[in-house]
């Protein structure tokens, strides 16, 4: 019996497990114990109206596109993605940061893909037009144990969608320049090792800048482009002196996606085919005009990591 002979069925179709069921099940288990113990201050009526917001403009644009499939996976991880981040005294900005999370997902793209992750893209535009949104980062609090606990269950959703290489590199990165300055300013280990005990840190590192739909399509491309982020946090954080240095700088760098793309070609990422990126077109692994499946029939409507 030959190896292809031995491969599952599943490996045989070259069809894999949505790794968007994993991310679902693991945001949904970090918003219940944000909510339940760490008592998050978010009511309910927001929580409703950010992940309903995003279900229903979702479906609206997907009816008036005439796209075949409403997925609405993709809406769910933004909308939970806004509960754990997005913070304001108004309910209702809640439903407006949603609502513009999904729809830079259908307007806001370039050759098949989205320019910004939808939630970061949303997050960063709420807190420069108002002074009535903000993200809370220190709402985790800074305990080592509910770090590790979140890389691990990040690092398996982000490996399940080929993905754990620009989480790695990032937090590699951003690692590094943390003790780097530390080294240089005299400080102690434990401060760059505290500023590592975040949970908004692990959000952002294995939901958000991991997105599939808007990192670049090869490896290197996405260690060289997760690099930069990390220094671009760094240099909001410690230079600019403002806080959330890791979202302003992936909303400031993804524009470059492109160029880097354009760089470095590789093939575009299908949520039910996770590839690395490394498949050439024309392969098992991407269609032959080399289009994005997001708006083919069938196809999944992006990606929204938080």
């Amino acid at each position: 019996m030959t190896t292809r002979d031995a491969a599952p069925p599943l490996a045989r179709s070259g069809r894999r497990f949505d790794p968007r069921w994993w991310q679902i099940c693991c945001l949904s288990g970090l918003l219940t114990y944000g909510l339940f113990w760490l008592s998050f201050d978010v009511p309910a009526v927001q929580v409703a109206a950010t992940i309903g917001t995003a279900l229903g403009v979702q479906w609206i644009l997907t009816r008036a596109l005439k796209i075949p499939t409403f997925e609405w996976k993709s809406a769910l991880i933004s909308g939970l993605g806004l509960c754990f981040l997005f913070r304001s005294n108004e309910w209702w900005l809640a439903a407006v940061t949603a609502s513009i999370a999904i729809g830079s997902k259908f307007f806001i793209r370039w050759n098949g893909k989205h320019i910004w992750n939808p939630t970061n893209f949303a997050l960063a535009l709420l807190m420069l037009v108002t002074e009535r949104a903000w993200v809370s980062p220190g709402q985790w609090g800074s305990g080592p144990t509910l770090a590790y606990a979140m890389a691990c269950a990040g690092g398996f959703v982000v490996n399940r969608s080929a993905r754990s290489d620009t989480s790695i590199a990032f937090i590699g990165a951003y690692a590094a320049i943390l003790v780097g300055r530390s080294l240089w300013l005299g400080e102690p280990m434990t401060i760059p090792f505290h500023r590592l005990e975040n949970g908004a840190l692990m959000i952002f590192t294995f939901h958000m800048i991991s997105d599939p739909k808007t990192t670049p399509n090869t490896r290197l491309g996405r260690i060289l482009y997760a690099s930069l982020v990390a220094a671009g946090a760094a240099f909001v954080s410690f230079m600019l002196f403002r806080p959330n240095g890791p979202i302003w700088a992936l909303a400031a760098l993804s524009p470059l996606v492109p160029l880097i793309d354009h760089l470095l070609p590789g093939s575009q990422y299908e949520w039910k085919r996770p590839t690395t990126g490394h498949a050439r077109k024309g392969t098992e692994h991407e269609p032959m005009d080399g289009r994005s499946r997001d708006f083919a029939p069938g196809g999944a409507v992006g990606a929204a990591r938080a």
